[in-house]
């Protein structure tokens, strides 16, 4: 499965680096078998232009040799990627963007990657493609590299996991107050799904 998400409104209006020229325009991560795993465009494309940048990694870029240059010249972008195992990261940013700068920040996000999946594969794109927006969106805010440190995006990402589960345990609280005393025909009814009743109840 392929995705494509934006950054909030907000984030957009405080860091606009890749519209300033000096930031990521968009990310894509595609195997060997040119199948997305992973696509953000943080400027704006339509969506032919989008199919285009697609069509031009996966026909320009997938079937160069190893040992070929990793920046590929497009007149308003250029591409730099990287390779990992089966997975080609590939960045469009603006003309005049350091290449070297570039390829150090892929490599950040492959390493902050690698340290939450424990060696990150394509699988855990596959099934964890929300897990891997929120590393990407916690380093980068409009193309900008804002957190290099893999530490503190790591952090940030189980601090926000371990807020949900508090959040959802306390959800299933009140629930399960909410249906103490009502017959399973009367949440029903209210469109809940019947629950256990609450007490000890007879043995």
């Amino acid at each position: 499965p392929s995705s494509s998400f934006s950054p909030p409104p907000a984030a957009m209006e405080n860091a606009t680096g890749a519209a300033n020229g000096c930031g990521w325009n968009f990310i894509i991560l595609v195997s060997r078998q040119g199948k997305i795993r992973m696509a953000n465009f943080f400027s704006r494309y339509t969506e032919s232009e989008k199919r285009r940048i697609v069509r031009e990694i996966t026909t320009e870029i997938l079937p160069r040799p190893a040992k070929m240059c990793n920046i590929l010249e497009r007149g308003e972008f250029k591409f730099v990627y990287r390779r990992y195992a089966s997975l080609y990261f590939v960045v469009g940013v603006p003309p005049g963007l350091n290449e070297l700068l570039v390829l150090e920040q892929i490599h950040l996000f492959v390493e902050a990657l690698d340290g939450y999946f424990n060696s990150v594969c394509e699988l855990d794109l596959v099934f964890f493609l929300h897990k891997s927006l929120s590393i990407l969106f916690e380093m980068f805010i409009g193309g900008m590299l804002c957190e290099s440190n893999k530490r503190e995006v790591l952090k940030s990402i189980v601090e926000a996991e371990e807020l949900v589960e508090e959040q959802a345990k306390s959800g299933d609280d009140v629930k399960s107050q909410l249906d103490d005393g009502l017959s399973f025909q009367e949440q029903f009814q209210l469109g809940r799904k019947p629950g256990k009743r609450g007490g000890t109840g007879l043995r």
